[in-house]
């Protein structure tokens, strides 16, 4: 089983331990959307011209990443709202990973969009963040005006993580209910029997996705978590006549270089264009 689901380094739980020391005193530490059931959603929100852009983060990762930052520098530049946010369980949010599941990210997603945003959205999500912004623009469409996957992974608790694992490692599961799996970053990632079982009531590639709104999909060829054909079963799957899969060669999962990052710059330029 590989661990490049879990964020990088830079995003590891011991980095942003760091950051939020540091944001007492530079100014950076997040804003909190405190919710009626107790939750507390850390997020940092840039005002500007809509369609606003939000970005969606990936599996034990947090709103302080490379992709996160590299948007906002791009919305900040042209003039265009945008949000980045921390899921329950990740980050600076509040609540602990194990308890979290799909539809709670979800659900956390559409607090974010319904409360911290106004008008019309690009989601971007990255990796698991692209799933949850397929279940988001399914639940709100009349907010969302397109979408962008970086090496997205709709349904991959299923079919990209538990079918992966060992037979040992998936009894450990069903008779202790977690798994931690080993984590090249710092502590080892609690997979739940919760995670898997309720992840599997949030698929969406076994039939059409009733999205139809423009979708542009960036996937690597050298990605190890995603293949490289996840993209184009997603184009195949959503109802929309405006859906573009890109194969970048020798790209990897978290598709973050310099030049992807220019790349990701250039489809919102050319989407934010064919939006008007």
């Amino acid at each position: 089983m590989s661990k490049r689901f879990l964020a990088p380094p830079s995003q590891s739980t011991r980095a942003c331990r760091e950051r939020r020391r540091m944001s007492d005193t530079d100014g950076s530490a997040p804003q909190y959307l405190n919710r009626a059931d107790g939750a507390r959603i850390a997020y940092h929100h840039t005002p500007g011209e809509t369609p606003g852009l939000m970005f969606l983060g990936g599996f034990a990762s947090d709103m302080d990443g490379s992709k996160a930052l590299a948007l906002e520098a791009y919305a900040q530049a042209r003039g265009r709202a945008f949000l980045r946010f921390d899921y329950q369980g990740h980050g600076q949010s509040s609540g602990r990973f194990a308890d979290g599941t799909i539809g709670q990210w979800r659900d956390d997603a559409l607090s974010a969009l319904d409360q911290l945003t106004d008008g019309p959205q690009v989601l971007v999500g990255s990796s698991m963040g692209g799933w949850i912004m397929l279940l988001a623009a399914l639940a709100r469409p009349e907010r969302i005006a397109g979408l962008v996957g970086i090496a997205a992974a709709p349904d991959f608790t299923d079919e990209l993580l538990w079918s992966r694992l060992t037979t040992q490692q998936k009894q450990e599961i069903e008779d202790k209910g977690v798994w931690n799996m080993p984590s090249d970053y710092g502590d080892p990632v609690p997979i739940t029997h919760q995670l898997i079982g309720e992840g599997r009531r949030h698929k969406l590639l076994d039939g059409p996705i009733a999205i139809t709104c423009p979708v542009r999909l960036l996937q690597g060829t050298a990605d190890d978590e995603v293949p490289a054909d996840w993209a184009l079963k997603l184009q195949n799957r959503l109802t929309s006549d405006d859906v573009e899969a890109t194969l970048v060669k020798d790209a990897d999962h978290r598709m973050s270089t310099d030049r992807d990052l220019q790349r990701l710059r250039d489809t919102l330029d050319r989407l934010f264009r064919d939006l008007g």
